[in-house]
């Protein structure tokens, strides 16, 4: 699995099994029982933050508390952690229930990226802080180069119609509901709705970047 040989093949399907598989079957073929990923995407996840915050700790030493916390949220979101998912092919791998197969889960940011954080809680257990530390190290490099040059602008609004629509066909308004400043320093304000309710805020320097950070606002609510 990308560099690392798992010594317990069960941790590894274990961070592969999706809840959905675990709902409709109480074994596997070989007749052990099912575990799904959900208590090693727990410890993934912690891991993941203590070592993208460690590394941006050591590689940017002038950067303040602020512009480390947000470039470390920028690494570890769902959106960049799915990015990781495609890179390792984890899609074609993890082991989905029926339903969840036929609405198209192994393509669904919020499983693979879940999928990702449960495989570092695996490797963990298999392994030690130091193997996981270097398998992140390695396999999240270019993400972590691109957050300390601060590239990592992700398109919100298009990662916000994805999330929604995983849970069927929405509609998506931005409005505009106010404007503050002469005409040549304007500040635009966006709420977005979805399917007439307001989900997210934002305001920016133009209408294109206040509804980015709306669409960011209502992601980081956990829409």
């Amino acid at each position: 699995m990308y560099n690392y040989e798992f010594s317990d093949l069960n941790l590894l399907r274990e961070a592969l099994t999706h809840s959905s598989y675990k709902r409709e079957n109480e074994s596997y073929e070989d007749g052990h029982p099912v575990r799904d990923n959900e208590r090693l995407e727990f410890l993934g996840d912690a891991l993941l933050d203590l070592i993208i915050g460690d590394i941006l700790f050591k590689n940017m030493p002038d950067e303040k508390e602020g512009n480390l916390s947000k470039t470390r949220a920028n690494i570890v979101c769902e959106e960049s952690l799915a990015k990781i998912a495609i890179k390792l092919k984890l899609g074609s791998k993890i082991i989905l229930g029926r339903g969840e197969e036929k609405s198209g889960g192994r393509k669904k940011p919020s499983i693979t990226a879940d999928a990702v954080e449960a495989l570092i809680g695996a490797i963990y257990l298999d392994s030690d802080f130091q193997r996981v530390y270097s398998w992140v190290q390695d396999v999240f490099k270019s993400t972590i180069e691109s957050g300390e040059r601060g590239e990592l602008h992700h398109d919100y609004k298009s990662f916000l119609q994805e999330k929604l629509q995983e849970k069927g066909t929405v509609e998506i308004n931005y409005v505009t509901y106010r404007e503050d400043g002469p005409p040549h320093d304007k500040v635009f304000y966006v709420k977005v709705f979805c399917g007439g309710k307001e989900i997210g805020q934002g305001f920016g320097k133009s209408k294109k970047m206040a509804e980015q950070e709306a669409a960011r606002n209502a992601i980081e609510k956990g829409i």
